[in-house]
């Protein structure tokens, strides 16, 4: 295809590239932002200020007056005023020292035209400032006049130096390319999707006649977004299928069957259900590729160590990977509490069943690592959990026949997949990932494509749900005064509790957690010395609200001792040293499980994002109690940061949770994982309001995989493909 120079001119095609446009192609896929009509003309009354705009308005007056003259004036100045409307609201545009707009006619009464600037407020009246503007002559026949005609006008995303009209030019100059731009999808592919052909679809969503064409234009490109993803994703599933791996069909009367006997609860509905996929899909000669979401507390833990179980049965070992040392020291002691006699294989209290449980972390001594990674290579051990350490090289194992890894987004798509490159080329290891942050379905099927999904929505009995509720600082310190009440109570009913703080110190976040957010709503208030921080908090709360209680300290920070340590004495506060209080940072986050813990402070919590709440909550309230989160901010009331609170206290379900925090938020953040290494994103297709696009574009997807996996007979689809999705992207894809 012709270059963007050759098309649109060097200075069109340098102002295009401050958009990031430089090819052709590019410039086609720039699509309106919206449109407007004749007879529908921007509603000004909705204007806000400080806000971006373009906007197609008459001319209502225009006027000239002069500015009082100062001290040193040679000249006289002026300033032209010129009202535009919508037929009810009215909006000023304001110039300086301009007098030919008006004495020439430029802005004549009746005059329509689209009005470009940031909306700023004078007195009482809303007011563009030296905005850029195309008028038109309505009656004439030049272009200009044509792009107002009786149609929809598109209004494209733009900037404050590239407007819309200088994209509208460009695109009306390559256009005409449409019709030379093979399209990727057949007639059978279209007919099936009921879609038009790609050229009508760019003329019409570029230079409609009526919103009819408009809509008929998105179906269609918004088809090819999810259709594009779906294939690729589809392409992976089979490929994966055809891995050959070890079948693991584990054996009667095994180490699975005592684990099951021996659990001191009934496992739910669905943790039946899945377990049943899982070993039916780990029986099989091909490898597992498998997500598995759940409610913070839905027992995932349970369901996939009953799997690891099945492994170890089958002659293999299974290994679990952790995000943070306190979380893989969490798993293992859980596990091996869970398993008793059944992981002590070896020594005189373990049972005939029984295998070897070993713990594999960077801080552990020399000794102690290389007992540790003997029992791993040799196969004693039949379960290895552990953090990145797991990844190293030097770490080998025996049989490695299935891989868990545990909040599967904390990890790259390399470290996720070192793992499974530990069997070789003849094998590969069964694998689950798994997250306690709901992902709608959409996203799962957008994101994870590539992996069937399991989900767990069911709670354990005795699970109790946990009371959330703001506690806004500066407008109500009491209730902050009553929130340690609150702590000092549970505490003297023999409970303990978290308070969360998103530093270390002064100048550190902590980097076990996810990162906080940006001070999206502005700096800290007053009376607020900024970000919490444990090392500052520990002891204002040892001398203030909380004296008397027994407080320690837990960061990323500290060496892996001292975390088991302090994790030790708060999951014991019976013993002399016992902790009532845990001040924290988000190294608790998840996986960490006292279930007398029965309430949470987050402190500045607006500094943290909708899905590490609830994962935050769900720390509280594992027991026999009912738990409390108590989320302390200093954003105002009204402010995204607010309400995003307000969210959280409003409902316990991650996955009303999760679909808020996908509508808050672009969707190019929450699929930028997915798209990493991609020329392309998702422009049109919402992966909230378009499911029904999504499954159809997977079946079809899926189908036309199945009968041509190389795209041999749809070369022009799978040339763009090949150019939207890089050869990084589909490594990416492949090892998800």
């Amino acid at each position: 295809m012709a270059s963007l120079v050759s098309v649109v001119g060097g200075k069109a095609a340098k102002a295009l590239g401050q958009l990031g446009i430089t090819t052709v192609e590019g410039l086609l896929s720039h699509y309106p932002r919206r449109y407007v009509e004749h007879g529908q003309l921007t509603d000004l009354a909705a204007l806000r200020v400080g806000e971006q705009v373009t906007v197609l308005a008459r001319v209502a007056t225009a006027r000239t007056r002069a500015l009082p003259r100062r001290p040193g004036d040679r000249r006289q100045r002026t300033i032209q005023e010129v009202v535009v409307t919508d037929g009810t609201g009215r909006l000023t545009l304001t110039f300086f020292n301009q007098p030919w707009l008006v004495d020439k006619g430029t802005f004549r009464p009746g005059r329509l035209g689209l009005f470009a600037g940031t909306v700023g407020q004078f007195k009482d009246a809303r007011q563009l400032l030296h905005p850029d503007h195309r008028l038109v002559d309505e009656s004439s026949a030049d272009e200009a006049a044509e792009d107002f005609a009786d149609r929809p006008i598109p209004v494209y995303p733009a900037t404050e130096k590239v407007k819309s009209w200088t994209v509208a030019d460009a695109v009306r100059m390559a256009l005409p390319l449409v019709d030379a731009m093979p399209d990727p999808l057949d007639a059978q592919l279209r007919e099936r999707a009921g879609v038009v052909d790609r050229a009508t679809a760019l003329r019409w969503i570029h230079r409609p006649a009526d919103r009819g064409q408009v809509s008929r234009a998105r179906a269609r490109l918004r088809w090819d977004e999810a259709f594009g993803v779906q294939v690729v994703l589809a392409q992976r599933r089979a490929d994966a299928t055809a891995m050959p791996a070890v079948p693991r069909p584990g054996r009667a009367g095994g180490l699975r069957d005592a684990f099951d006997a021996g659990l001191p609860f009934g496992l739910t509905a669905g943790q039946r259900e899945v377990g049943e996929v899982l070993d039916a899909e780990i029986a099989r000669e091909h490898p597992m590729h498998r997500l598995l979401q759940g409610e913070v507390g839905s027992g995932k833990t349970v369901v996939a160590l009953r799997a690891m179980l099945r492994v170890v049965d089958s002659g293999g070992q299974a290994a679990l990977l952790a995000p943070t040392e306190v979380l893989a020291a969490q798993h293992a002691r859980s596990i091996a509490a869970l398993l008793g006699p059944l992981a002590q294989g070896g020594t005189l209290a373990g049972s005939d069943e029984a295998t070897r449980l070993v713990l594999v972390t960077g801080s552990l001594s020399a000794a102690a690592r290389r007992a540790a990674l003997l029992e791993a290579a040799s196969g004693t051990a039949g379960l290895v959990i552990g953090t990145h350490a797991l990844l190293e090289e030097r770490v080998q194992f025996a049989d490695l026949g299935m891989v868990v890894v545990d909040e599967q987004h904390r990890f790259g798509v390399e470290q996720r997949a070192a793992l499974s490159d530990k069997t070789g080329e003849s094998a590969r290891p069964h694998t689950l990932v798994m997250t306690a942050t709901p992902i709608p379905r959409t996203v799962a099927m957008t994101v994870f494509g590539d992996l069937e999904v399991s989900t767990l929505r069911e709670l354990p009995s005795g699970r109790h749900p946990v009371a959330t509720h703001v506690v806004p600082a500066v407008e109500r310190p009491d209730y902050l005064v009553r929130a340690w009440q609150r702590v000092r109570e549970e505490v003297a009913s023999g409970r303990q509790a978290y308070v969360v703080c998103p530093r270390i110190d002064a100048t550190t976040e902590e980097s076990d957690g996810e990162p906080a957010l940006a001070d999206e709503d502005g700096p800290t208030p007053a009376g607020s010395s900024g970000p919490a921080a444990v090392e500052s908090v520990l002891p204002e709360l040892a001398s203030g609200p909380l004296a008397g209680l027994r407080l320690a300290g837990l960061t990323g920070r500290l060496t892996a001792a001292d975390k088991d340590d302090v994790m030790a004495r708060f999951a014991s506060p019976a013993r002399d040293d016992g902790v009532d209080v845990l001040v924290a940072t988000t190294v608790v986050e998840v996986g960490v499980d006292v279930p007398n813990a029965t309430v949470m402070v987050v402190l500045d919590a607006d500094r943290y994002g909708v899905s590490q709440l609830h994962q935050l909550r769900g720390r509280v309230g594992r027991g026999q109690h009912p738990g409390l989160c108590l989320l302390v901010t200093h954003a105002d009331a009204g402010t995204p940061a607010r309400d995003r609170l307000d969210a959280v206290a409003a409902t316990g379900d991650g996955f009303a949770l999760s679909r808020y925090d996908l509508a808050a938020r672009r969707e190019g953040d929450v699929l930028g994982a997915a798209q990493s290494g991609s020329r392309r994103s998702l422009r049109l297709l919402s992966v909230l309001e378009h499911e029904d696009v999504i499954l159809r574009a997977r079946d079809e997807a899926t189908r036309l995989v199945a009968e041509d996996p190389g795209l041999a007979a749809h070369p022009v689809l799978a040339e763009q493909l090949a150019r939207e999705f890089d050869p990084e992207h589909a490594e990416y894809l492949d090892k998800t």
